[in-house]
């Protein structure tokens, strides 16, 4: 049966491979996997507005920090349910500031939107970076992490790098089936008719700005859930996470993954994360690692140059070399 077939095959072939795949990492490389697997889940929620709904937001990366330091202000062991709630706090604090911004910024279109986006990004970089509350320039640190306990039994402990690992893993399947299922719902086939043509859903009765904005608060949500992942397993959070750096290097991930694809963006997340440690490592490129910005940006352009529809397109590529010429 082909995966054309089957488009659950893959991702539910990869969820179980990553499954079982603690049983052979060293604790190096499961943390990789964890940081791939949360940026994974970040490029994801960038892909609900670019691949699906056509909206280039450059200040994802607001929501995605907001998520963060939301966990890491409201965190506490003394509260059995504290994980759960740590979450849904995340999400929803994301998720409030994506309505603001998605309210005001959906007024205007193309590079305008964008710009728009970026600025409210910043704003909440400069809010995160100049108070007391936020730790200013040095951020917040988790010195305890949090648990799901039930009846003084303790079920998840994330201060446990497999519990850690499984809830990432747990996190990401969730978000790509959510996306999945909406991308075969009515209000999925209504963000792609918006991505087309939106003065023709328009014509036809939609209220696009509608479906835009909610569209937007999902992804911020998400992207604050991912957030308060990143948190939980760095242990600390700094003002950085909302710079606009971060919103360019989840756009890219989803651009060098292949737009429009939901596996794109988790391959575009997981090549990103391994081209950094790759070009950062000495025992791999030895004094490259010095200049690794200077490899890294070059390695993207070849990439991008040789796959212009992302490493998704890379079977497409491969199957018209294999072709004899006529």
């Amino acid at each position: 049966m082909s995966a054309g077939r089957a488009p659950w095959l893959v991702p539910v072939s990869g969820a179980l491979l990553l499954a079982a795949l603690p049983a052979v990492l060293t604790p190096y490389m499961q943390d990789l996997v964890i940081k791939s697997s949360i940026y994974a889940l970040f490029a994801l929620s960038l892909e609900l507005l670019v691949g699906m709904t056509g909206l280039v937001s450059l200040g994802h990366a607001a929501f995605f920090a907001i998520g963060a330091y939301a966990t890491v202000l409201a965190a506490s062991q003394a509260d059995p349910w504290a994980l759960p709630c740590l979450f849904a706090l995340a999400a929803v604090s994301a998720a409030a500031y994506a309505l603001v911004v998605g309210a005001l910024s959906l007024h205007a279109r193309g590079v305008y939107f964008s710009m728009v986006t970026l600025t409210f990004a910043q704003m909440a970089y400069f809010v995160l970076h100049d108070t007391q509350l936020a730790g200013g320039s040095d951020g917040l640190f988790l010195n305890d992490k949090p648990a799901l306990a039930i009846a003084g039994r303790t079920f998840i402990d994330l201060g446990h790098p497999l519990d850690l690992y499984y809830a990432v893993l747990a996190a990401l399947v969730l978000g790509y089936g959510l996306l999945a299922l909406i991308r075969r719902s009515r209000f999925g086939y209504a963000l792609a008719g918006i991505r087309v043509n939106e003065q023709r859903m328009r014509a036809a009765g939609f209220r696009t700005t509608a479906y835009e904005l909610a569209a937007f608060v999902l992804a911020g949500a998400m992207a604050g859930v991912a957030g308060s992942l990143l948190a939980l397993k760095d242990g600390a959070v700094s003002p950085e996470l909302a710079n606009w750096h971060q919103s360019g290097a989840v756009l890219l991930m989803v651009i060098l993954g292949g737009t429009g694809h939901l596996r794109g963006a988790v391959l575009g997340a997981v090549a990103l994360t391994l081209l950094r440690e790759l070009f950062q490592a000495d025992a791999w490129v030895g004094p490259i690692a010095a200049h690794w910005q200077l490899a890294f940006g070059l390695s993207i352009m070849v990439f991008v140059a040789l796959l212009p529809r992302g490493l998704i397109g890379l079977r497409h590529v491969l199957a018209a070399r294999s072709d004899p010429k006529p």
